[in-house]
Protein backbone atom coordinates (compact mmCIF):
# COMPACT_ATOMS: atom_id res chain seq x y z
CA UNK A 1 0.00 0.00 0.00
CA UNK A 2 2.76 2.42 0.92
CA UNK A 3 4.68 1.59 -2.26
CA UNK A 4 1.55 2.26 -4.34
CA UNK A 5 1.10 5.65 -2.60
CA UNK A 6 4.70 6.64 -3.32
CA UNK A 7 4.26 5.63 -6.94
CA UNK A 8 1.16 7.80 -7.31
CA UNK A 9 2.99 10.79 -5.81
CA UNK A 10 5.90 10.33 -8.22
CA UNK A 11 3.52 10.13 -11.18
CA UNK A 12 1.74 13.30 -10.11
CA UNK A 13 5.04 15.11 -9.65
CA UNK A 14 6.15 14.03 -13.12
CA UNK A 15 2.92 15.26 -14.67
CA UNK A 16 3.29 18.60 -12.89
CA UNK A 17 6.84 18.96 -14.14
CA UNK A 18 5.78 18.18 -17.70
CA UNK A 19 3.03 20.76 -17.53
CA UNK A 20 5.15 23.48 -15.98
CA UNK A 21 5.94 26.29 -18.42
CA UNK A 22 9.58 26.48 -19.41
CA UNK A 23 11.31 29.57 -18.08
CA UNK A 24 12.76 31.69 -20.83
CA UNK A 25 16.04 33.47 -20.22
CA UNK A 26 15.79 37.22 -19.78
CA UNK A 27 16.53 39.03 -23.05
CA UNK A 28 19.92 40.67 -23.29
CA UNK A 29 19.77 44.45 -22.87
CA UNK A 30 19.98 46.49 -26.03
CA UNK A 31 23.54 47.65 -26.79
CA UNK A 32 24.39 51.16 -25.72
CA UNK A 33 25.26 53.61 -28.48
CA UNK A 34 27.06 56.54 -26.88
CA UNK A 35 28.55 59.68 -28.38
CA UNK A 36 30.47 62.65 -27.02
CA UNK A 37 29.42 66.17 -28.01
CA UNK A 38 32.05 68.79 -27.22
CA UNK A 39 31.12 72.23 -25.98
CA UNK A 40 33.95 73.89 -27.92
CA UNK A 41 32.78 72.33 -31.19
CA UNK A 42 30.34 75.20 -31.70
CA UNK A 43 33.24 77.57 -32.33
CA UNK A 44 35.75 76.81 -35.12
CA UNK A 45 34.12 73.52 -36.10
CA UNK A 46 30.65 75.12 -36.17
CA UNK A 47 29.16 71.81 -35.03
CA UNK A 48 25.87 72.62 -33.34
CA UNK A 49 23.44 70.54 -31.30
CA UNK A 50 21.03 70.93 -34.20
CA UNK A 51 23.45 68.97 -36.39
CA UNK A 52 22.82 65.90 -34.23
CA UNK A 53 19.16 66.09 -35.13
CA UNK A 54 19.58 66.86 -38.82
CA UNK A 55 22.17 64.12 -39.37
CA UNK A 56 19.98 61.48 -37.72
CA UNK A 57 22.58 60.89 -35.00
CA UNK A 58 20.21 61.84 -32.18
CA UNK A 59 17.81 59.11 -33.23
CA UNK A 60 20.55 56.49 -33.17
CA UNK A 61 22.18 57.38 -29.86
CA UNK A 62 21.03 55.89 -26.59
CA UNK A 63 23.22 58.29 -24.58
CA UNK A 64 24.81 61.66 -25.36
CA UNK A 65 27.76 62.84 -23.25
CA UNK A 66 28.36 66.58 -23.08
CA UNK A 67 32.10 67.30 -22.77
CA UNK A 68 33.54 68.71 -20.72
CA UNK A 69 32.71 70.10 -17.36
CA UNK A 70 35.65 71.20 -15.23
CA UNK A 71 36.96 69.87 -11.91
CA UNK A 72 38.45 72.76 -9.95
CA UNK A 73 39.23 72.83 -6.26
CA UNK A 74 37.96 69.26 -6.05
CA UNK A 75 34.50 70.36 -7.23
CA UNK A 76 32.42 70.15 -10.40
CA UNK A 77 32.04 73.43 -12.26
CA UNK A 78 31.42 74.68 -15.79
CA UNK A 79 34.35 74.97 -18.18
CA UNK A 80 32.88 77.54 -20.60
CA UNK A 81 29.71 79.19 -19.36
CA UNK A 82 29.35 81.17 -22.61
CA UNK A 83 29.13 78.05 -24.77
CA UNK A 84 27.36 76.06 -22.06
CA UNK A 85 24.40 78.29 -21.25
CA UNK A 86 24.91 81.97 -22.13
CA UNK A 87 25.48 82.10 -25.91
CA UNK A 88 22.29 83.12 -27.76
CA UNK A 89 21.47 80.58 -30.45
CA UNK A 90 20.15 81.90 -33.75
CA UNK A 91 17.13 80.32 -35.37
CA UNK A 92 19.19 78.60 -38.09
CA UNK A 93 21.25 76.83 -35.41
CA UNK A 94 18.35 75.99 -33.10
CA UNK A 95 16.92 72.49 -32.82
CA UNK A 96 13.35 73.77 -33.13
CA UNK A 97 14.15 76.67 -35.47
CA UNK A 98 13.38 79.24 -32.79
CA UNK A 99 16.06 81.74 -31.79
CA UNK A 100 16.90 82.40 -28.15
CA UNK A 101 15.15 85.58 -27.06
CA UNK A 102 16.83 88.20 -24.86
CA UNK A 103 14.80 87.04 -21.87
CA UNK A 104 15.59 83.32 -22.25
CA UNK A 105 16.62 81.80 -18.92
CA UNK A 106 18.66 79.08 -20.64
CA UNK A 107 20.63 79.50 -23.83
CA UNK A 108 23.76 77.98 -25.33
CA UNK A 109 24.41 74.27 -25.70
CA UNK A 110 22.43 73.27 -22.63
CA UNK A 111 19.36 75.06 -23.93
CA UNK A 112 19.70 73.25 -27.23
CA UNK A 113 20.28 69.91 -25.54
CA UNK A 114 17.04 70.40 -23.66
CA UNK A 115 15.24 70.98 -26.98
CA UNK A 116 16.97 67.95 -28.49
CA UNK A 117 15.91 65.77 -25.60
CA UNK A 118 12.31 66.98 -25.90
CA UNK A 119 12.36 65.98 -29.57
CA UNK A 120 14.02 62.63 -28.77
CA UNK A 121 12.58 61.61 -25.38
CA UNK A 122 14.41 58.29 -25.39
CA UNK A 123 17.81 59.99 -25.47
CA UNK A 124 19.61 60.19 -22.13
CA UNK A 125 22.08 63.04 -21.57
CA UNK A 126 25.11 62.98 -19.27
CA UNK A 127 27.56 65.73 -18.35
CA UNK A 128 31.14 64.53 -18.69
CA UNK A 129 33.89 66.00 -16.50
CA UNK A 130 37.63 65.98 -16.97
CA UNK A 131 39.26 65.00 -20.24
CA UNK A 132 42.93 65.04 -21.23
CA UNK A 133 43.52 68.68 -20.31
CA UNK A 134 41.03 68.81 -17.44
CA UNK A 135 41.87 65.86 -15.21
CA UNK A 136 44.31 67.44 -12.74
CA UNK A 137 41.45 68.48 -10.45
CA UNK A 138 40.44 64.88 -9.77
CA UNK A 139 43.40 64.41 -7.44
CA UNK A 140 41.95 66.95 -5.03
CA UNK A 141 38.44 65.60 -5.56
CA UNK A 142 39.66 62.15 -4.51
CA UNK A 143 40.60 63.55 -1.08
CA UNK A 144 36.93 64.32 -0.34
CA UNK A 145 34.71 62.24 -2.64
CA UNK A 146 31.49 63.15 -0.84
CA UNK A 147 32.09 66.88 -1.27
CA UNK A 148 32.91 66.29 -4.92
CA UNK A 149 29.69 64.33 -5.43
CA UNK A 150 27.65 67.00 -3.67
CA UNK A 151 29.08 69.72 -5.90
CA UNK A 152 28.37 67.69 -9.04
CA UNK A 153 24.79 67.00 -7.98
CA UNK A 154 24.23 70.68 -7.23
CA UNK A 155 25.55 71.68 -10.65
CA UNK A 156 23.65 69.07 -12.65
CA UNK A 157 20.37 69.88 -10.90
CA UNK A 158 20.71 73.66 -11.19
CA UNK A 159 17.22 75.09 -11.65
CA UNK A 160 18.18 76.67 -14.98
CA UNK A 161 18.57 73.23 -16.59
CA UNK A 162 16.89 70.98 -14.04
CA UNK A 163 15.79 67.70 -15.60
CA UNK A 164 18.22 67.87 -18.51
CA UNK A 165 20.90 65.53 -17.21
CA UNK A 166 20.31 61.85 -16.54
CA UNK A 167 23.71 61.31 -14.96
CA UNK A 168 27.40 62.05 -14.99
CA UNK A 169 30.51 60.74 -16.73
CA UNK A 170 33.95 60.79 -15.08
CA UNK A 171 36.74 61.13 -17.65
CA UNK A 172 39.77 61.01 -15.35
CA UNK A 173 42.98 60.66 -17.35
CA UNK A 174 44.30 58.90 -15.33
CA UNK A 175 43.62 57.73 -11.76
CA UNK A 176 46.78 56.58 -9.97
CA UNK A 177 48.76 57.00 -13.20
CA UNK A 178 50.15 59.67 -15.49
CA UNK A 179 48.40 61.56 -18.26
CA UNK A 180 49.03 65.24 -18.86
CA UNK A 181 49.76 65.24 -15.12
CA UNK A 182 50.45 62.40 -12.72
CA UNK A 183 48.16 61.17 -9.94
CA UNK A 184 49.04 59.08 -6.88
CA UNK A 185 45.64 58.84 -5.21
CA UNK A 186 45.80 55.05 -5.00
CA UNK A 187 44.04 52.19 -6.79
CA UNK A 188 40.72 52.78 -4.97
CA UNK A 189 40.43 56.51 -5.72
CA UNK A 190 38.19 56.14 -8.77
CA UNK A 191 35.87 53.62 -7.14
CA UNK A 192 35.49 55.89 -4.10
CA UNK A 193 34.54 58.81 -6.35
CA UNK A 194 32.00 56.71 -8.23
CA UNK A 195 30.54 55.32 -4.99
CA UNK A 196 30.03 58.83 -3.63
CA UNK A 197 28.40 59.87 -6.90
CA UNK A 198 26.11 56.85 -6.80
CA UNK A 199 25.09 57.53 -3.22
CA UNK A 200 24.34 61.18 -3.97
CA UNK A 201 22.66 60.77 -7.35
CA UNK A 202 20.74 57.60 -6.53
CA UNK A 203 20.25 54.22 -8.20
CA UNK A 204 18.38 55.49 -11.26
CA UNK A 205 21.03 57.93 -12.44
CA UNK A 206 23.54 56.90 -15.10
CA UNK A 207 27.09 57.03 -13.73
CA UNK A 208 29.95 56.13 -16.07
CA UNK A 209 33.71 56.45 -16.39
CA UNK A 210 36.20 56.51 -19.24
CA UNK A 211 39.14 54.14 -18.82
CA UNK A 212 42.58 54.06 -20.48
CA UNK A 213 43.63 51.78 -23.31
CA UNK A 214 47.18 51.34 -22.00
CA UNK A 215 47.38 48.00 -20.19
CA UNK A 216 49.94 49.34 -17.70
CA UNK A 217 47.48 52.05 -16.68
CA UNK A 218 44.63 49.56 -16.37
CA UNK A 219 46.52 47.67 -13.68
CA UNK A 220 47.12 50.86 -11.66
CA UNK A 221 43.47 51.20 -10.65
CA UNK A 222 40.85 48.78 -9.33
CA UNK A 223 38.54 48.92 -12.32
CA UNK A 224 36.64 45.83 -11.23
CA UNK A 225 35.37 47.62 -8.12
CA UNK A 226 34.71 50.77 -10.14
CA UNK A 227 32.58 48.75 -12.56
CA UNK A 228 30.47 47.51 -9.67
CA UNK A 229 29.22 51.05 -9.13
CA UNK A 230 29.25 52.42 -12.67
CA UNK A 231 26.66 51.63 -15.32
CA UNK A 232 29.55 51.08 -17.70
CA UNK A 233 33.23 51.81 -18.37
CA UNK A 234 34.18 53.37 -21.71
CA UNK A 235 37.46 51.89 -22.98
CA UNK A 236 39.34 54.57 -24.93
CA UNK A 237 40.54 52.14 -27.57
CA UNK A 238 42.18 54.67 -29.88
CA UNK A 239 45.30 56.87 -29.97
CA UNK A 240 47.62 53.90 -29.49
CA UNK A 241 49.99 55.58 -31.96
CA UNK A 242 50.34 59.05 -33.42
CA UNK A 243 52.85 61.58 -34.67
CA UNK A 244 54.24 63.69 -31.86
CA UNK A 245 57.15 64.25 -29.53
CA UNK A 246 60.38 65.59 -30.97
CA UNK A 247 59.58 66.30 -34.62
CA UNK A 248 63.29 66.62 -35.41
CA UNK A 249 63.58 62.84 -35.06
CA UNK A 250 62.48 60.42 -37.74
CA UNK A 251 59.19 58.74 -36.91
CA UNK A 252 57.36 55.63 -38.10
CA UNK A 253 53.77 55.45 -39.33
CA UNK A 254 51.31 53.21 -37.49
CA UNK A 255 47.49 52.99 -37.30
CA UNK A 256 46.19 54.72 -34.19
CA UNK A 257 43.43 52.23 -33.41
CA UNK A 258 44.29 48.70 -34.56
CA UNK A 259 41.85 46.01 -33.51
CA UNK A 260 44.55 43.34 -33.39
CA UNK A 261 48.33 43.13 -33.65
CA UNK A 262 50.02 42.92 -37.06
CA UNK A 263 53.56 42.12 -38.23
CA UNK A 264 55.79 45.06 -37.42
CA UNK A 265 53.48 46.76 -34.92
CA UNK A 266 55.59 48.98 -32.63
CA UNK A 267 53.98 47.51 -29.46
CA UNK A 268 52.03 44.30 -29.72
CA UNK A 269 49.93 45.19 -26.65
CA UNK A 270 48.74 48.45 -28.24
CA UNK A 271 45.53 47.07 -29.70
CA UNK A 272 41.82 47.25 -28.99
CA UNK A 273 41.57 43.52 -28.40
CA UNK A 274 44.41 43.58 -25.84
CA UNK A 275 42.72 46.40 -23.91
CA UNK A 276 39.34 44.64 -23.88
CA UNK A 277 40.89 41.30 -22.90
CA UNK A 278 42.74 42.98 -20.03
CA UNK A 279 39.57 44.59 -18.68
CA UNK A 280 37.77 41.25 -18.78
CA UNK A 281 40.77 39.56 -17.15
CA UNK A 282 40.64 42.12 -14.35
CA UNK A 283 37.07 41.07 -13.64
CA UNK A 284 35.09 43.84 -15.33
CA UNK A 285 31.87 42.27 -16.69
CA UNK A 286 31.72 42.32 -20.49
CA UNK A 287 28.27 43.90 -20.34
CA UNK A 288 29.82 46.90 -18.58
CA UNK A 289 32.54 47.51 -21.17
CA UNK A 290 31.99 49.87 -24.10
CA UNK A 291 34.39 49.81 -27.05
CA UNK A 292 35.66 53.22 -28.18
CA UNK A 293 35.78 54.44 -31.77
CA UNK A 294 37.59 57.60 -32.87
CA UNK A 295 35.76 59.64 -35.49
CA UNK A 296 39.06 61.13 -36.68
CA UNK A 297 42.45 60.16 -38.06
CA UNK A 298 46.07 60.51 -36.96
CA UNK A 299 48.56 61.51 -39.61
CA UNK A 300 52.23 61.90 -40.53
CA UNK A 301 54.03 63.91 -43.17
CA UNK A 302 57.32 63.35 -45.01
CA UNK A 303 56.40 59.76 -45.86
CA UNK A 304 57.57 57.73 -48.84
CA UNK A 305 56.04 54.32 -48.05
CA UNK A 306 52.39 53.36 -48.47
CA UNK A 307 52.34 50.53 -45.91
CA UNK A 308 52.49 51.13 -42.13
CA UNK A 309 55.97 51.31 -40.62
CA UNK A 310 57.40 53.77 -43.11
CA UNK A 311 59.61 56.70 -42.14
CA UNK A 312 58.04 60.11 -41.51
CA UNK A 313 59.36 63.49 -40.45
CA UNK A 314 56.51 64.63 -38.18
CA UNK A 315 52.79 65.21 -37.83
CA UNK A 316 50.71 66.06 -40.88
CA UNK A 317 48.86 69.36 -40.97
CA UNK A 318 45.33 69.33 -39.55
CA UNK A 319 42.69 72.05 -39.53
CA UNK A 320 42.59 72.30 -35.74
CA UNK A 321 45.61 70.35 -34.50
CA UNK A 322 48.81 68.91 -35.96
CA UNK A 323 48.56 65.24 -36.74
CA UNK A 324 44.78 65.17 -36.27
CA UNK A 325 41.89 65.48 -38.72
CA UNK A 326 38.17 64.64 -38.78
CA UNK A 327 36.96 61.62 -40.73
CA UNK A 328 34.59 63.84 -42.68
CA UNK A 329 37.53 65.77 -44.15
CA UNK A 330 39.95 62.86 -44.53
CA UNK A 331 37.63 60.57 -46.46
CA UNK A 332 37.36 63.25 -49.16
CA UNK A 333 40.94 64.51 -49.41
CA UNK A 334 42.89 61.38 -48.43
CA UNK A 335 40.66 58.32 -48.99
CA UNK A 336 41.74 54.88 -47.76
CA UNK A 337 44.38 53.02 -49.72
CA UNK A 338 44.48 49.92 -47.53
CA UNK A 339 43.42 48.19 -44.33
CA UNK A 340 45.40 46.45 -41.63
CA UNK A 341 44.52 44.92 -38.26
CA UNK A 342 40.87 45.89 -38.55
CA UNK A 343 41.37 49.56 -39.36
CA UNK A 344 42.15 51.66 -42.43
CA UNK A 345 45.08 53.77 -43.60
CA UNK A 346 45.63 56.22 -46.43
CA UNK A 347 48.66 57.50 -48.33
CA UNK A 348 48.21 60.73 -50.26
CA UNK A 349 51.33 62.41 -51.54
CA UNK A 350 53.75 62.87 -48.66
CA UNK A 351 51.07 62.32 -46.01
CA UNK A 352 49.96 59.11 -44.30
CA UNK A 353 46.79 58.84 -42.22
CA UNK A 354 45.04 56.11 -40.24
CA UNK A 355 41.36 56.14 -39.35
CA UNK A 356 38.27 53.99 -39.10
CA UNK A 357 35.73 53.80 -41.91
CA UNK A 358 32.15 52.46 -41.91
CA UNK A 359 33.53 49.11 -43.07
CA UNK A 360 36.18 48.80 -40.34
CA UNK A 361 33.73 50.02 -37.71
CA UNK A 362 31.31 47.25 -38.64
CA UNK A 363 34.19 44.80 -38.15
CA UNK A 364 34.91 46.22 -34.70
CA UNK A 365 31.23 46.03 -33.80
CA UNK A 366 31.21 42.37 -34.82
CA UNK A 367 34.12 41.91 -32.43
CA UNK A 368 32.14 43.71 -29.69
CA UNK A 369 29.17 41.41 -30.27
CA UNK A 370 31.41 38.37 -30.13
CA UNK A 371 32.75 39.51 -26.76
CA UNK A 372 29.21 40.29 -25.51
CA UNK A 373 30.25 43.87 -24.75
CA UNK A 374 27.72 46.43 -23.56
CA UNK A 375 27.99 48.56 -26.69
CA UNK A 376 30.24 51.24 -28.13
CA UNK A 377 30.95 54.95 -27.90
CA UNK A 378 32.33 57.59 -30.23
CA UNK A 379 34.86 60.32 -29.61
CA UNK A 380 33.55 62.61 -30.92
CA UNK A 381 30.49 63.27 -33.02
CA UNK A 382 31.65 66.35 -34.94
CA UNK A 383 34.10 64.20 -36.93
CA UNK A 384 31.29 62.26 -38.63
CA UNK A 385 29.77 63.09 -42.03
CA UNK A 386 26.57 65.17 -42.37
CA UNK A 387 24.70 61.90 -42.83
CA UNK A 388 26.22 60.28 -39.71
CA UNK A 389 27.82 57.47 -41.73
CA UNK A 390 30.16 56.37 -38.94
CA UNK A 391 27.49 56.34 -36.24
CA UNK A 392 25.19 54.43 -38.58
CA UNK A 393 27.93 51.81 -38.95
CA UNK A 394 28.12 51.58 -35.15
CA UNK A 395 24.40 50.98 -34.71
CA UNK A 396 24.12 48.63 -37.68
CA UNK A 397 27.20 46.73 -36.57
CA UNK A 398 26.01 46.31 -32.99
CA UNK A 399 22.66 45.01 -34.21
CA UNK A 400 24.27 42.62 -36.68
CA UNK A 401 22.85 44.32 -39.76
CA UNK A 402 25.14 44.10 -42.82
Amino acid sequence: MRARFVLIILILLGLAACGAPEKKPAPAPAPKVVGYFTGWGVYARDFQVRDLDESGAAGRLTHLLYAFGKVAGGRCTTADKWADYEKPIAAEHSVDGVADGPGATLRGNLGQLRKLKQKHPGLRVLWSFGGWTGSAGFTEAARDPDAFAESCHKLLTDQRWAGLFDGIDVDWEYPNACGLSCDKSGPQALSRLLSSLRERFGPDSVITAAVPADVSKLTATDYRTAAGTANWLSAMTYDYFGAGGDTRKLQKTAPHSPLTAYPGIPRDTATTSTTIDELLKLGVPASKVLLGIGFYGRGWTGVTATEPGGDATGPAAGRYEKGLEDYEALVKRCPPTGTIAGTAYARCGSQWWSYDTPETIRGKMAYARGKALGGAFAWELSGDTPGAELLTAVTDGLSGRP
